[in-house]
């Protein structure tokens, strides 16, 4: 097998992997009455309360409006809850609610036991090398995403203090 196909299979297995833990996160979230987005919601929210939809949504690469929706049903049923930005009143920040965790806590036994099913088979050695090598490439991508955006701030020194911005952000 030759160097280039040996890569592009790799981008099969990736595409293959990734489907799979998608398939499975689903059926874990579903066991939990929510969906994988609002279970990726609820990890962000605690990870970072307060943060704002937009802020959200840009993490997440969906619309604003598909954040909204799902942190309608997430309000309704009482686990998140929108709070006004004191500074800014067109703005909405995300806390958790009280009773979220409990939910929280299943939710991540259910993420502790998907991550031991894929990484059953490994000694941890590999999971390391596997974990920096994923790394790599993801910081590979996020360079190739990024550098439009260096080239219309060479472009327009004005644009540079926004993507330096954006960089500390995704870092």
């Amino acid at each position: 097998m030759s160097d280039d196909d040996a890569r592009r299979d790799v981008l099969f297995v990736l595409h293959d992997v990734a489907r799979l833990i998608r398939v499975e996160a689903d059926k874990r979230a579903r066991a939990h009455g929510m969906t994988r987005a609002q279970w990726v919601i609820l990890v962000r929210v605690e990870r970072q309360p307060g943060l704002s939809q937009k802020e959200l949504a840009e993490v997440m690469e969906v619309e604003p409006i598909t954040v909204a929706r799902l942190i309608d049903r997430m309000e309704r049923r009482g686990i998140v809850e929108r709070r006004p930005d004191p500074k800014d009143r067109r703005v909405w920040r995300l806390h958790l609610c009280p009773s979220a965790t409990p939910l929280l806590a299943e939710l991540h036994e259910a993420r502790t036991a998907l991550a031991r099913m894929i990484t059953g088979d490994l000694d941890m050695d590999a999971i390391e090398q596997l974990t920096e090598t994923l790394m790599t490439m993801k910081a590979t991508l996020n360079q190739e995403a990024r550098a439009p955006r260096r080239a219309a701030a060479a472009a327009d020194p004005s644009q540079t203090a926004g993507i330096a911005a954006s960089a500390r952000e995704i870092a």
